[in-house]
């Protein structure tokens, strides 16, 4: 699959289906996705980053930059530690894909060894590639293998990751992180709800590839999933400029505390269900990042914030783009645990 990604950074087991899907609108996907067809089933339309998603990333390097940095140095330790230099870097596309290539850059500046990396499809409810797991198996022990994604937002990949392991039991099922304010994976580089900044752009900052794609007219029975690349945008790519701002702020003589949060992001996400009346766990999108996510590419429905973070800094983008939108802020009635904000999508049946 071709992409932006500097050559040997990451080998991507995607199919190349460039031109052979029509993307669609935000509006037509999120009927389509509430009417029953599956979202990877379709391509979105990717345009050049507009002012409010550059804003957005812009303030996530400011007050996250740093701390993504120490994160990716928190995990590539804890990969390290469990793996040595025999480990084969997995990741989930496409926002696994930079969290694995700084990881591996990581241990290659501070422990002088190149890990294989890998990126390959996984889709909730469809499960993995395993085309592409049993490419690499025919190549790596299924010990060596370490599943790498960017964020746990409530859980829901780690938990198809799980289940699609089944298949395969000699293969760990731990799945590492930076950002998980779920409490879900010990293997994160925190617990703390940030804002990865590579959540904030699309394929502009993801090598310029799509989300993942698996539809049976397109992708044949042995093919990996497919994926297309947006050329188009070239100009505007910053994938590698991001990678390398991230890289020059590596702590190779970082120390930490081994910290968790007693909330459990599952319990929270669930509560926002009960209290908000929402029958599809789906519509819940709990974190900064995926409430970014929210507001820049699905149809929001309410901005909840967690009320010691009302007026934090952390948080500004999240309010000018809801204000944009005219999307309702409110405090959380309940406690979001260790989660700082949630957008909340639209349903449409009730619009």
């Amino acid at each position: 699959m071709k992409s932006t990604y500097k050559n040997g950074e990451v080998d991507i087991l995607l199919k190349d289906i460039t031109g052979l899907v029509e993307p669609l609108g935000t509006k037509e996907r999120e009927q389509r996705i509430q009417t029953g067809t599956h979202y990877c089933e379709m391509l979105p339309l990717e345009y050049k980053p507009s002012p409010g998603y550059m804003e957005a990333y812009e303030a996530a390097l400011e007050h996250f930059g740093k701390t993504t940095a120490l994160a990716v140095g928190r995990a590539a330790e804890k990969i390290y530690r469990a793996k040595g230099k025999e480990g084969v870097l997995v990741s989930l596309a496409r926002a696994g894909i930079p969290a694995g290539v700084l990881i591996r850059r990581y241990l290659k500046n501070k422990y002088d060894t190149e890990l294989p990396h890998y990126a390959i499809s996984i889709i909730r409810g469809r499960g993995i590639d395993h085309n592409a797991v049993n490419y690499i198996l025919e190549r790596h022990k299924p010990w060596q293998i370490q599943f790498l994604d960017g964020w746990v937002g409530k859980g829901a990949i780690y938990g198809e990751l799980k289940k699609a392991l089944k298949d395969w039991p000699d293969i760990d099922p731990s799945l590492a992180v930076l950002s998980d304010p779920a409490n879900l994976t010990a293997l994160c580089g925190t617990h703390e709800d940030i804002l990865i900044p590579s959540s904030c752009l699309n394929a502009t900052v993801t090598g310029l590839i799509s989300r993942t794609f698996l539809r049976s007219d397109i992708i044949g029975e042995h093919d990996f999933h497919g994926a297309a690349f947006y050329g188009e945008l070239e100009q505007e790519d910053l994938t590698n400029i991001y990678l390398d701002q991230i890289e020059e702020q590596f702590d190779y003589e970082a120390s930490w505390q081994e910290t968790g949060f007693p909330a459990d992001g599952q319990e929270v996400v669930k509560n926002i269900a009960s209290v908000y009346r929402i029958k599809d766990q789906n519509f819940i999108k709990p974190g900064i990042g995926e409430a970014t996510r929210v507001l820049l590419r699905r149809m929001p429905w309410k901005l909840l914030i967690s009320p010691e973070y009302e007026n934090s800094e952390e948080l500004r983008h999240l309010v000018r783009l809801a204000a944009e939108k005219r999307v309702p802020i409110e405090p959380s009635l309940i406690s979001l645990g260790s989660y700082k904000a949630c957008g909340l999508i639209k349903n449409i049946a009730d619009a």
